[in-house]
């Protein structure tokens, strides 16, 4: 019995590759888009290939052009659009991320239309649902919540408006497109190369982060990510839905504690002294890094999964084992030096 086929955009990226080597593992073949074939990193989805014995492709394709996306689309089943700019600190022009969101986001899906894809998930945001609210009083969101795109941070607009575009497209084409919404997306690299999600672990164990703000996150593992995408294509209820993925409401300081009690001991010194709200908004001014970080700041990030609990039957990993595993690559890909 043959296979089926799904593209996924963006292949080589900490969530794609997850989401590449799910779909693998559970009976598919996967063409994957990069941007420049030479220099892709896909060691990791060969040998996934190689053990499930699926096929794996690698096409070249920039959310920016549209050459290629006819290419990648066609004999395709199914697509996981996951590609999507995600910057570790604040543009300087906000279109250096709008537009490639927002237009390869559109390319992905009218290049579907044209070869008669069944259907589509999209990796959008918790970014795209909480956004420029005011969500100090712990409120919970749910997925009939949207961001205020007037009151968003350049990342999180990017995310609002690609989504929102994406459910207008599909309606025209007559698509069918699912959307999924994460939190903090935590679990095992595929490489040294960190991610901006990732990157607060590695910040942690190598003090490079010396006290801690205190900002909220809702984390998830990458690998329950993938397997949500996978679900949102193979459930026929899930069709015109869009899924928050998340864990449980927890603080950076809750993180760096995980940390410290499995890594202190190995000879990291992980954080643990507060540092006050005040701090953080006044150094804001002059580090971009820390103005990303501002909607976080003393505000739970409460949010919702039921519904793709009990529409997808998703499940999750325990977020301690999560933030461990996630250290555990870190150390042995090298991007943290051991002990």
């Amino acid at each position: 019995m043959s296979r089926p086929l799904a593209l996924v955009t963006g292949v080589t990226g900490f969530v794609a590759g997850h989401c590449a080597i799910d779909l693998l593992d559970h009976g598919f073949d996967v063409r994957g888009t990069v941007r420049d074939l030479s220099r892709a990193p896909v060691d990791h989805l060969r040998a996934a290939a190689q053990r499930t014995g699926g096929r794996l492709e690698l096409v070249p394709a920039s959310l920016l052009e549209d050459p290629g996306w006819d290419a990648a689309v066609d004999g395709v089943e199914v697509v996981e659009h996951v590609a999507s700019p995600a910057p570790k600190y604040r543009p300087r022009d906000e279109e250096e991320l709008i537009r490639p969101a927002v237009d390869g986001t559109l390319r992905v899906l009218r290049a579907a239309g044209r070869a008669g894809v069944r259907r589509v998930a999209l990796t959008s945001s918790v970014e795209a649902v909480r956004s420029g609210h005011d969500m100090s009083d712990g409120r919970e969101c749910t997925e009939d919540d949207w961001s205020v795109v007037e009151r968003c941070e350049p990342y999180a607009r990017s995310k609002t408006l690609a989504e929102r575009a994406a459910w207008a497209e599909a309606e025209r084409l007559g698509l069918e497109l699912v959307v999924l919404n994460p939190g903090l997306i935590l679990g095992p690299v595929h490489g040294p190369e960190v991610n901006v999600s990732v990157d607060v672990v590695r910040q942690l164990l190598t003090r490079q982060l010396p006290a801690l703000p205190r900002l909220g996150f809702a984390p998830v593992d990458v690998r329950d990510v993938a397997a949500a995408h996978r679900l949102a294509l193979q459930t026929p209820e899930a069709a015109g839905r869009r899924y928050i993925l998340a864990t449980e409401a927890i603080w950076l300081a809750d993180i760096a504690r995980t940390l410290a009690r499995e890594y202190n001991p190995r000879g990291f010194r992980v954080p643990q002294r507060p540092i006050p709200s005040w701090t953080v908004r006044l150094g804001s001014r002059i580090n971009p890094a820390l103005r990303l970080a501002l909607p976080l700041l003393d505000t739970p990030a409460r949010t919702s999964s039921a519904r793709a609990r009990a529409e997808l039957g998703w499940n999750t990993r325990d977020v301690r084992t999560t933030i461990v595993e996630t250290a555990e690559s870190l150390i042995a890909s090298g991007a943290v030096p051991g002990r």
